[in-house]
């Protein structure tokens, strides 16, 4: 078996469906924790540190959704899985799409959770003041704007943050994927029409208090995609509505095993 470059962690049994779980900008495989749990007993998963983030802080590339993508097929690949469930958060979710548009063959159902690429529109702004901070007050004030409006964001999570950002690298890293991310003050976008022409089971969540990526961009997804949205949620379904969010990849699963 050939070795992986990103760093991994794999939960459930040793054999059977296998959910992939992709985190967003500036996060790390950690946020899926609860999700890799609440499936373990039965669904085997796996969650990656994207390229530059959590414990792929050494990959040699700066992180975009391209870089990515072609960082888990290759990780897939050296694991020899032929076929998986992907999941993916924010710009986890543009690199699932992306993996599925390169090599549809491997998809078994796409489950995307507040997807990037889906409209231009973006708070940069956030973004990049974000990608900057190192004070735990500050990333705790920015972090909320990361949730909907009545969700306690813990200061535990900025600490957390903030402690990561000390290590050697780590700003620099988050700063160059936020600008390889963005676009001037856009986002590129993907071709969201050939989403209908896909054989496998797609799904889109989204919150209606989304302040990072607006909800409307899931509103002219073609008829075929299952698209849930959620009141009084914010960017972070997976950490906000959790049981939800595992009921829906339960159901893509199932329909596309």
């Amino acid at each position: 078996m050939a070795q992986t470059q990103l760093n991994h962690v794999q939960m459930g049994p040793e054999e059977g469906e296998l959910v992939v779980f992709i985190h967003g900008f500036a996060g790390d495989l950690t946020g899926w924790g609860n999700l890799q749990v609440g499936l373990s007993s039965s669904i085997r998963s796996i969650a990656f540190d994207l390229p530059g983030h959590g414990g792929s802080l050494d990959y040699p590339e700066s992180c975009n959704a391209m870089v990515a993508a072609k960082a888990i097929m290759a990780d897939l690949e050296a694991l020899g899985e032929q076929r998986v469930h992907l999941v993916g958060h924010s710009l986890g979710g543009a690199t699932a799409s992306l993996i599925a548009f390169k090599k549809p063959e491997l998809v078994a159902s796409l489950t995307l959770l507040a997807p990037g690429g889906f409209g231009p529109e973006i708070n940069h702004n956030l973004l990049r003041h974000y990608s900057k901070a190192k004070d735990v007050d500050q990333i705790h004030i920015l972090l909320e704007q990361f949730f909907g409006w009545e969700f306690e964001v813990p200061k535990a999570l900025a600490e957390q943050v903030a402690k990561y950002r000390e290590n050697p690298g780590a700003l620099d890293a988050v700063q160059a994927t936020a600008e390889a991310i963005i676009d001037g003050n856009v986002q590129k976008c993907l071709p969201t029409a050939q989403f209908a022409d896909f054989s496998f089971p797609v799904k889109v969540i989204w919150g209606t208090q989304d302040r990072v990526l607006p909800t409307r961009q899931s509103h002219k997804l073609p008829g075929v995609i299952a698209t849930h949205v959620f009141e009084r949620v914010g960017h972070m379904p997976h950490i906000e509505i959790p049981r939800e969010v595992l009921a829906l990849i339960r159901q893509n699963v199932a329909t596309g095993s």
